[in-house]
């Protein structure tokens, strides 16, 4: 499975490279692992070539410091280019960005800045920019001085409290998945610092919403109307920002994307492909 070319972004792929591309983007800290391979699977049966990528400062894609290091002196815009930089490793002239949180936000700076390169978007439990009203967490302070290393056992247990602890009383987390997903996100690359760097970038990332009124390709917009971390009308601001978006806000729904979910989010972003793919050959 390849990296590109300076060996800065790892990646994998799923389906038939001559159908239409689409790239998952993980959200902060998050590797490429967190797009499920039973998602991956249902993608790859519309028809869909599926690119899962690790950004940059997590699993096999490069590290920008060291244990140390809690800015990585990028900002946004550079992790937008590493999106750049697969689908020009992959030969594709214009992809389908489907991005989750940060993933969104990295997607959003693609279409901004290279708009040629993405024919439609998924933008998924995301946010344009800081407003207040968008942001339902804390300033996370624990991001902007040196992590506390933890073992693999201690992630591992982590994860699967997390996920009891976080579970919904529609959509429960899976603990088993999340404990499995914690353990094999560690062996791949631990770097919790990597995390922090992202972070550092996302604090000086630039607002997107007045932006994207001039992105003029079809979008999935896809929120939960319970997530505590990032509020839903900054979906509702966004598809509004969009020149052809869908609005999809679920009751029940947290910040992750729940199995139940997934026929939904397949069938909204092969809609959103296809019109893509059509404007795009037309």
């Amino acid at each position: 499975m390849p990296h590109t070319p300076d060996h800065a972004i790892f990646y994998d792929t799923a389906g038939d490279a001559a159908d239409p591309t689409v790239v998952l983007i993980a959200g902060g800290g998050a590797q490429l692992i967190a797009w499920h391979v039973d998602l991956v699977a249902a993608l790859v049966g519309r028809g869909l070539h599926v690119v899962r990528m690790d950004n940059r400062d997590v699993g096999l894609s490069a590290r920008f410091g060291g244990p140390d290091d809690i800015d990585g002196g990028y900002g946004l815009e550079e992790m937008g280019d590493d999106v750049i930089r697969v689908l020009d490793d992959l030969g594709v002239e214009a992809g389908h960005l489907v991005g989750h949180s940060m993933g969104g936000m990295m997607a959003q700076m693609v279409a901004i800045r290279h708009p040629a390169r993405v024919r439609s978007l998924g933008l998924l439990s995301t946010i344009p920019g800081r407003d207040p009203r968008y942001i339902l967490h804390d300033e996370r302070p624990e991001l902007m001085r040196q992590p506390v290393r933890y073992t693999r056992e201690d992630v591992r247990a982590g994860a699967a409290g997390f996920a009891a602890s976080t579970a919904g009383q529609r959509y429960p987390l899976d603990v088993e998945w999340n404990a499995w997903a914690a353990v094999e996100a560690f062996d791949r690359g631990y770097a919790p610092e990597g995390f922090s760097r992202q972070w550092s970038a996302l604090l000086r990332a630039p607002e997107r919403l007045d932006a994207l009124r001039a992105v003029d390709v079809p979008a999935l917009v896809f929120h939960g109307r319970d997530d505590d971390v990032l509020h839903w009308s900054a979906a509702v601001d966004m598809a509004e920002a969009l020149t052809h978006a869908e609005l999809q806000v679920h009751s029940g729904m947290g910040h992750y994307i729940v199995p139940e979910l997934w026929p939904e989010l397949v069938a909204g972003l092969t809609r959103t492909v296809a019109a893509g793919e059509a404007r795009g050959h037309s």
